[in-house]
């Protein structure tokens, strides 16, 4: 998807954000992305340097990105063998669920068509679980305390 990513499949959506909008590559759903700082920044960077180009993005190759994860998880003393597929992964569960992103969500940020696929490819990690009891136990705490007015 990033080696057909052109410049229109980047717009203003309606809350005014930047948002990715196009037809995924393999299943041919449409894919809505919102662009947080850091991806528009290095966005912004490639329009500037890469307007004319047909890629939109500078693209490596699965192979050469997975030769740089493993570089990055040595250096960092990972001792896990880190590929694109364990870095999708690791977004899915430790970034997105571990920060309260809905599973829903997360299922359409990844591109499945069936929620069943992200629920089998996510786990749920024990601080998300306790995280979200937290965040109940505060809410029935908060409502005990209005009903006991």
């Amino acid at each position: 998807d990033v080696c057909e990513l052109k410049q229109e499949d980047i717009r203003t959506g309606f809350d005014g954000n930047l948002w990715i909008i196009r037809k995924r590559h393999k299943t041919n759903v449409t894919s809505t992305v919102r662009l947080l700082d850091i991806p528009k920044a290095i966005i912004g960077k490639s329009t500037k340097t890469n307007c004319q180009t047909v890629r939109f993005l500078p693209v490596i190759s699965n192979q050469k990105m997975n030769d740089y994860l493993k570089e990055i998880a040595a250096i960092c003393g990972i001792e896990k063998t880190l590929t694109y597929h364990v870095a999708r992964h690791s977004c899915a569960t430790s970034v997105l669920l571990a920060n309260g992103v809905p599973i829903e969500t997360v299922s359409k940020i990844l591109g499945h068509t069936n929620i069943r696929t992200t629920q089998i490819y996510a786990r749920i990690t024990n601080l998300k679980v306790s995280n979200d009891m937290e965040m109940l136990a505060q809410k029935l705490d908060a409502a005990h305390r209005i009903a006991s007015r």
